[in-house]
């Protein structure tokens, strides 16, 4: 049976997915007359983080951003006190629907490094549970219509409704281990992500003509990751392409630089041809491996991106320069372009 006094649940959200996972798990709760809390880590001070109350089950609830949790949550965990609690691991991932079948998204290493890390804290992993809600992720893949988003909504409520019923009644829930392989196998791309990949989305979201500052963005944005440059929302490294931003616009004025980053990956092609086998040649035999070569051609490519973006985002001024941005913008289309939201916070 459930024996702890309490339930905290720490949840970081862009669009809603994780907040209304939050929020069907505190449901929950309150129906079995258990006491809930719920924490916007976006909301708190990530740096100095109060122990929860010993006798209290907590929750981490977060999108997986690039086979990952977010890395806000990631670093929430890390600076996280040590304790003897019990823990839930959730998340929410990329849902499509065909038919009537729910196709599920990938966890990749989240679980597991995040029950490392709270392990080593001293904590126990009660749970495991990933949701399968509608992705937000327009600079990938299309946006869903009403009624996908509507049906993997009903569905996953009642998943998460019946993952509760479990906790409360006091079994462990590991559903994610069944996606172990295929989870297990998308880790290298994980890693790229987090140490690359996340810096180059950041440099693909701009404003366009229709921007007028209103500034929704820029006060919603749940890292502080956008700021202002020649009078336009600039977006900085420190974004993490939760997408709140390019769903929350009310002028729908924020794209997806698809134009931008073809651009630049030609030209990163080109620069390679001509000089990789000529850079590799200059270096010390030692250093003339694989591994490194790696590394720095991926910091050229995200030197490129950023030096770009900036040259961009001054050009935009001028109409030729907009106006190519919007055409060359999969996100800009009526067949790609719907966006994706249920925050109201």
């Amino acid at each position: 049976m459930f024996t702890q006094k309490s339930l905290i649940i720490y949840y970081f959200s862009g669009t809603g997915n994780s907040r209304n996972v939050a929020r069907w798990f505190a449901a929950e709760a309150s129906k079995r007359g258990v006491p809930c809390r719920l924490v916007n880590i976006a909301r708190t001070d990530r740096l100095s983080i109060p122990p929860p109350d010993p006798d209290a089950l907590v929750a981490f609830i977060s999108p997986i951003h690039g086979f990952n949790y977010a890395p806000v949550m990631m670093y929430f965990i890390m600076r996280f006190p040590r304790g003897r609690n019990a823990v839930l691991l959730l998340n929410t991932r990329a849902g499509m629907l065909i038919d009537r079948w729910v196709t599920p998204g990938l966890t990749g290493i989240a679980f597991y490094l995040a029950s490392i890390m709270l392990i080593l804290k001293g904590y126990s992993i009660r749970a495991m549970f990933p949701v399968d809600l509608p992705s937000n992720w327009l600079s990938l893949h299309p946006g869903l219509n009403e009624r996908t988003v509507r049906f993997l909504h009903e569905r996953n409520r009642e998943r998460v409704a019946t993952f509760a019923q479990k906790i409360f009644s006091g079994r462990r829930v590991y559903t994610a281990l069944r996606d172990i392989v295929q989870d297990t196998l998308v880790a290298p791309i994980a890693l790229s992500y987090y140490c690359i990949g996340r810096f180059i989305f950041a440099k693909t979201f701009y404003a366009t003509a229709a921007c007028d500052r209103c500034d929704v963005c820029i006060k919603q944005c749940p890292v502080k990751a956008i700021s202002v440059i020649d009078d336009r929302p600039y977006w900085t490294l420190r974004c993490e392409s939760c997408m709140r931003c390019i769903s929350s616009c009310p002028r729908k004025a924020i794209e997806t630089g698809h134009g931008f980053i073809a651009c630049v990956s030609v030209v990163y092609a080109l620069l390679m041809y001509g000089l990789s086998g000529v850079v590799m040649e200059m270096l010390p035999a030692p250093l003339q491996i694989e591994a490194l070569g790696f590394i720095a051609k991926n910091s050229v490519f995200l030197a490129l991106v950023a030096a770009g973006y900036r040259i961009v985002h001054y050009s935009m001024r001028f109409p030729v320069i907009g106006r190519w941005m919007i055409r060359t913008s999969l996100t800009s289309y009526k067949f790609w372009g719907r966006r994706y939201r249920v925050l109201n916070d």
